[in-house]
């Protein structure tokens, strides 16, 4: 049992709704605050349990209210559901929380430090301008089949292409839709050096981290695969041990058992899809990289791959 009490706290932008809970998980009252005012009516609590879902602006305000002696959880918003009583409003939220915190069955996400959100944004802003290069390259190919002009897939194919198409007169590229190409043209080539730049600083990272170089070690372990995972993981605290952390980013098996036959189907997919594709992608580039291998490591792995 619990010996504080729970304060459940449901997030908004500007409107921050507080149900309280007794030990024994009555409840004691319930107030709703401005965004101003959160952190000085948390000041005055005396130390309890504090809530919150796992959302938008949650790591924040986890630090802020650690800063006061507060115990604070930060639950997964698709497992506090299942305590959600009565009509859907704010304050059957906040309390779902609390009860689903003291309930103690939930697994809280790990509260990040600032230097850890830091390392997640830089990877998910590399990660988009990825993207948008590939769906310009893909959108540019595309107008130029339309005008008979079909080239080869691949991001080099493109870029070597098009200033000789758009300076090649016998084509049938009229003059407005070659301006709109050459526009498209120096984006992405301003793409690319943002691309790059992004890419070098990654490089410095990782040879700066010490965590990064010792996952480095690990077979199909790049820069990229290395730094999303440290950032996805922290300081690791909240895993007991290594299969905690396998089974969080749903890379253990599915479990479907019953009447004590134990049947496991596939992986469960579980927590940060991206960071899993990583990792499963590093695994298979450690696969083909085993082949013809005769080390204890890639003989361990070409048997795994022949069963």
């Amino acid at each position: 049992m619990n010996k504080h009490r729970t304060i459940g706290i449901d997030l908004a932008k500007s409107s921050f709704y507080l149900v309280t809970l007794s030990p024994q998980g009555k409840r004691e009252g319930r107030t709703k605050l401005t965004r101003a005012k959160l952190l000085n009516f948390m000041a005055q609590q005396p130390v309890c349990t504090v809530a919150m879902e796992a959302c938008a602006s949650s790591h924040y305000w986890a630090r802020e209210i650690q800063h006061f002696g507060h115990r604070v959880q930060l639950l997964p918003a698709q497992h506090v559901k299942g305590y959600l009583r009565g009509q859907k409003n704010d304050y059957n939220d906040a309390q779902a929380i609390a009860e689903a915190s003291q309930h103690g069955a939930i697994r809280p996400v790990a509260i990040k430090t600032i230097e850890h959100q830091d390392e997640q944004t830089f990877l998910q802003m590399r990660r988009h301008l990825s993207a948008e290069r590939t769906r310009l390259i893909n959108h540019v190919r595309g107008l130029l089949a339309e005008y008979g002009l079909v080239l080869k897939q691949g991001n080099g194919v493109l870029r070597k292409a098009l200033p000789g198409i758009l300076d090649d007169t016998r084509n049938d590229l009229t003059e407005r839709m070659r301006t709109l190409l050459h526009r498209q043209y120096s984006r992405l080539v301003a793409v690319d050096e943002e691309l790059a730049w992004y890419n070098d600083q990654l490089k410095h990272d990782t040879r700066q981290d010490a965590v990064c170089q010792r996952l480095l070690k690990i077979p199909g372990f790049g820069p990229i695969v290395s730094k999303a995972v440290k950032s996805w993981m922290g300081d690791g605290k909240q895993f007991v041990r290594g299969r905690d952390a396998s089974a969080a980013l749903g890379l253990v098996p599915k479990q479907f058992s019953t009447g004590g036959r134990n049947v496991l189907l596939g992986i469960t997919k579980r927590g940060d899809p991206y960071v899993r594709g990583l990792v499963i992608h590093g695994a298979r580039a450690a696969v083909r990289c085993a082949a013809g291998k005769d080390d204890p490591l890639h003989q361990w792995i070409n048997r795994l791959v022949a069963t």
